[in-house]
């Protein structure tokens, strides 16, 4: 599927966002659709369905929730970032501001449940529930091997999560192709530059051929076959393309090595590359998912 072109509200190039849920909005609006071919191929690959009872770690925003359920899967979510789980709790459970306005109320930010679908802000321990039937797929869809030592809280997380599925059971894990089929690769390195006197902290780096493997090795999972996906990403303009790479995180430890208005002043000028005629950006690209199965 083709990322879908859609113009936001302006906003000047030089300005931060305002605060984590403006950063959080940018991911929901521009950023995550750009991966819906990976979750599509993941989700036929894996035939999910009105059977399947899915656990995402690093939930997001939860559009991967949102298209899972729409085949008919029972979908549960968890995240440490609050804004986003907001926003997913938006997509998933649609209701009348006043209503949902009373229920987050009641229900504060933990374990909301509304349509077959369950959030938590947390890690996979606040998805435990002796009552529930344990899930039959586990998804990790937020790419690894992007930056320095990015798998080092997911392991710990994938354990925590195994006891919660079934015997066998699929684990998607995802991450970057090769750099040389990935145009944003160039993009991305702006911040392996910016960030090169703070190594190990944080700084974009090239993906690794066995990152995925070694995740699941690392976890006690059984890798179980792997695929490719074409992922371009397409933008209206530069304004929205400088946005939505900036909401994926990749460009923070750029951002406190230098600051705000330094990296998306050199991430315009990496992008200039990639601007089309009409003043669209686009990037083709390639991501890698890995199936493991839990012991």
């Amino acid at each position: 599927m083709t990322p879908t072109l859609v113009r936001h509200h302006p906003r000047t190039a030089s300005a931060p966002p305002a605060d984590r849920a403006a950063r959080a909005r940018d991911w929901a609006e521009i950023q995550e659709r750009m991966l819906v071919p990976l979750y599509e191929a993941v989700y036929e690959h894996l035939e999910v369905g009105r059977r399947s009872r899915l656990l995402g770690l690093g939930c997001g925003s939860g559009l991967a929730l949102l298209m899972a359920a729409a085949r008919g899967a029972s979908v549960t979510g968890v995240d440490t970032d609050r804004s986003r789980i907001a926003l997913a709790r938006e997509r998933l459970t649609p209701e009348p501001d006043r209503a949902r306005e009373a229920r987050e109320a009641r229900e504060a930010h933990d374990g909301a449940r509304d349509g077959g679908a369950l959030l938590f802000e947390g890690g996979p321990e606040a998805a435990a529930d002796p009552v529930r039937p344990r899930f039959s797929v586990i998804t990790v869809f937020q790419p690894i091997g992007c930056t320095a030592g990015d798998s080092e809280g997911l392991v710990p997380a994938l354990e925590a999560a195994v006891p919660l599925a079934e015997r066998g059971s699929p684990v998607v894990l995802a991450g970057w192709g090769p750099p040389e089929r990935c145009a944003t690769s160039a993009v991305l390195r702006v911040a392996s530059r910016l960030t090169e006197r703070l190594r190990g902290a944080g700084g974009w780096r090239p993906t690794r051929r066995d990152d995925l493997e070694e995740v699941a090795t690392r976890a006690g999972l059984k890798p179980d076959g792997s695929g490719r996906v074409a992922c371009p990403f397409g933008y209206a303009d530069l304004e929205n393309a400088v946005r939505g790479l900036l909401s994926t995180g990749l460009f923070d430890a750029a951002v406190r090595a230098t600051d705000q208005a330094q990296v998306e002043k050199e991430v315009t000028e990496a992008l200039h590359a990639h601007v089309r005629a009409d003043g669209t950006v686009w990037m083709p690209n390639v991501f890698r998912y890995l199936i493991a199965r839990t012991p």
